[in-house]
């Protein structure tokens, strides 16, 4: 079922392709100097400039990425406080629920705690330890298990 969710993304062949690899000096080497203005990224690696933002790493991996910007803002007031309640009542498995707010994983099935370690450890990476699904979380793990493409996090 997860594996059919990936597919109706168009993520499957990006996450399951053991052809495609990193080189973990490459990589440290990236972090190391990136920087981030204005949603746009840029770093230097083996002494070449990159620049990308959501966009251009959405066409460059292949896969949608519309709307990416405003899951990674601080801002988060762009979902609405009604849709943010309608997801914490379907994630926390309470439609009683009367105020949204953040879910702890063991509240979510077991499909919605996977979709949530899939997105904070291969899509947006959040540190270890992490417990709580923001509204922008919620917005994604919701996103994937309707299991199609979509070109909006807030429907």
């Amino acid at each position: 079922m997860f594996l059919d969710k990936l597919q109706a993304e168009g993520w499957l062949d990006l996450f399951a392709n053991n052809q495609i690899g990193c080189s973990v000096l490459d990589l440290v080497d990236f972090y190391a100097n990136y920087e981030v203005t204005s949603g746009v990224v840029t770093s230097v690696v083996n002494g070449k400039r990159i620049k990308f933002n959501a966009t251009s790493l959405g066409e460059i991996l292949r896969i949608l990425a519309e709307e990416f910007s405003m899951y990674v803002r601080e801002d988060k007031s762009v979902l609405g406080a009604a849709r943010f309640l309608e997801l914490a009542q379907k994630l926390s498995q309470k439609p009683s629920l009367k105020a949204p707010r953040s879910i702890k994983k063991e509240e979510m099935t077991s499909l919605h705690q996977l979709l949530f370690w899939f997105i904070i450890k291969n899509v947006i990476h959040r540190g270890q330890g992490r417990n709580l699904t923001d509204a922008m979380d919620q917005c994604f793990i919701n996103l994937l298990d309707r299991g199609r493409r979509s070109t909006s996090l807030l429907s």
